[in-house]
């Protein structure tokens, strides 16, 4: 990498980890496109036209907006503009440099974390898009959890702390980005879990179902059906802690409008999804809650213990459930509901093996994280 670049993954880690160097981020893309989609605390000047047109005269009259004392990175939506205002500004006495592949680098940066409260947990946090997944390991043992596509990612894991991957599973079928679970079992001849309510057209499947247990060293992944987000859903028990994929997140819980968006089919699913929550809700406080996906949580890892989870105010969907109130949480979900995750029908399509992947599916998940109720 040229010393005029630097690595999204690097900036990733300076903008989240405290001991990190002050970094400034400088988004340089249009104004609706920053709003939708971007690198948290990031500072936004659209003047991504006239850098296309080579015209730097937009940046020149903000110059005065930027830190003098700072390193700059510049990001916009595939490196050409940012690399073009990163020499404006080095030629203009600022230590600016340029995210290679923009925004496309961001989606594809994974960041993996150890959690201290967490016996054989590895968190492979995805800052870009939102979604998490788990390397759960036991003696030499490992199952992967909620894959990207980028699988190389997990083996390079694996490797890294002296495991042999025995098997992978979804928690559910994914909306948001394209399981790279199938791949990899493929690639390493192991077994593909996924609750048979999500497995579509799939063959390659291991049909897992609430009470069983995926082996992984001397112990087990323990299954929890947990349908709500999608018919198929489940969680995973692993000692104190809980990989509640889609069914709760830190700060909202999955919404259930994916499968079937009319009304009637989304209240049926919300219904559900409470009933899952309660469930979950009986385990220990000392349950340690790793869940699918964040939203803008600066937290890392991404972990909450349950009995804090449920003493906070910061869920507002969770303390319906603690309440027992389903109503109101039915209410809130229907009323609340964001934007779909981007493509998602389609890559629902790959994901149950309707479709195929074709042209640049990398494509197709990139973008804000929606798959939250609220």
């Amino acid at each position: 990498m040229s010393k005029t670049d630097i690595d999204a993954g690097e900036v990733a880690r300076r903008i989240v980890e405290d001991d990190a160097e002050e970094l400034f981020v400088l988004d340089v893309r249009n104004e609706p496109d920053h709003d939708e989609w971007q690198i948290p605390g990031s500072t936004n000047l659209p003047v991504y036209d006239e850098l296309l047109a080579h015209d730097f005269s937009g940046l020149e009259s903000r110059l005065d907006e930027l830190p003098e004392d700072t390193e700059i990175a510049i990001v916009c939506a595939a490196g050409v503009t940012s690399a073009r205002a990163a020499e404006f500004l080095r030629d203009n006495g600022y230590d600016a440099k340029s995210i290679p592949n923009g925004m496309n680098a961001w989606g594809r940066v994974h960041r993996e974390y150890a959690i201290d409260d967490v016996d054989g947990v590895v968190q492979i946090v995805r800052p870009g898009t939102g979604c998490i997944s788990y390397l759960a390991h036991d003696g030499d043992e490992a199952v992967v959890v909620d894959p990207t596509q980028y699988v190389d990612r997990y083996l390079n894991a694996a490797d890294e702390h002296d495991l042999e991957i025995v098997g992978v599973a979804d928690t559910h079928a994914h909306a948001d980005h394209v399981s790279g679970a199938r791949r990899l079992a493929g690639e390493l001849d192991v077994p593909y879990y996924l609750h048979g309510d999500d497995a579509g057209e799939l063959d390659d499947v291991t049909r897992i179902e609430d009470g069983d247990g995926i082996p992984v060293g001397e112990r087990t992944l323990d299954v929890r059906f947990t349908p709500g987000h999608t018919p198929g859903s489940v969680s995973f028990e692993f000692g104190n802690a809980l990989l509640s994929g889609d069914t709760l997140f830190l700060r909202s819980v999955g919404r259930p409008d994916l499968e079937d968006s009319s009304e009637d089919a989304v209240r049926e699913a919300a219904s559900q999804l409470y009933d899952s929550l309660e469930t979950l809700t009986e385990l220990p406080d000392e349950t340690v809650v790793l869940p699918g996906h964040f939203s803008d949580e600066s937290i890392r890892p991404l972990a909450t213990k349950l009995g804090d989870l449920r003493a906070e105010t910061t869920n507002e969907l969770l303390s319906y459930v603690a309440d027992g109130d389903e109503t109101a949480f039915v209410e809130t979900i229907v009323e609340s509901l964001s934007d779909e995750p981007a493509n998602y029908n389609q890559i629902k399509q790959i994901n149950w093996g309707k479709e195929q992947p074709s042209g640049d599916v990398e494509s197709l998940e990139l973008g804000p994280n929606n798959c939250a109720a609220n």
